[in-house]
């Protein structure tokens, strides 16, 4: 591997730093911690999919949000590219947050 090169892990661990600058906006957490991405994938290529949820079908930001999280990853110089997938399989439930997330939001 060339000196230069970024090895996917520590790309993946960039991603999930800006993520966490990316919060919902009814609830004060971040999408990563109330557990909205389901999975980060990253190619060789640094081209990056990102699957995500959101708390609900209607969510307010359903069309903004992952346009958010999308431009916020391409703005990671090793990122060539980033698409992201909207699922609602499974559904979110609060299972899905972080003990941090429910500790916030006096869940526990």
């Amino acid at each position: 591997m060339a000196e230069n090169t970024i090895d996917t892990n520590a790309l993946g661990e960039k991603i999930v730093k800006v993520l966490k600058t990316i919060f919902d906006p009814e609830i004060p957490v971040d999408i990563y911690e109330l557990g909205l991405i389901y999975d980060v994938f990253v190619n060789e290529d640094h081209d990056v999919k990102i699957l995500m949820t959101l708390t609900t079908p209607n969510c307010p930001v359903a069309e903004t949000l992952p346009v958010e999280v999308e431009e916020k990853v391409k703005s990671i110089n090793e990122v060539n590219n980033a698409e992201v997938e909207i699922t609602f399989d499974p559904p979110w439930t609060q299972d899905l947050m972080s003990e941090e997330a429910k500790l916030e939001l006096g869940l526990l």
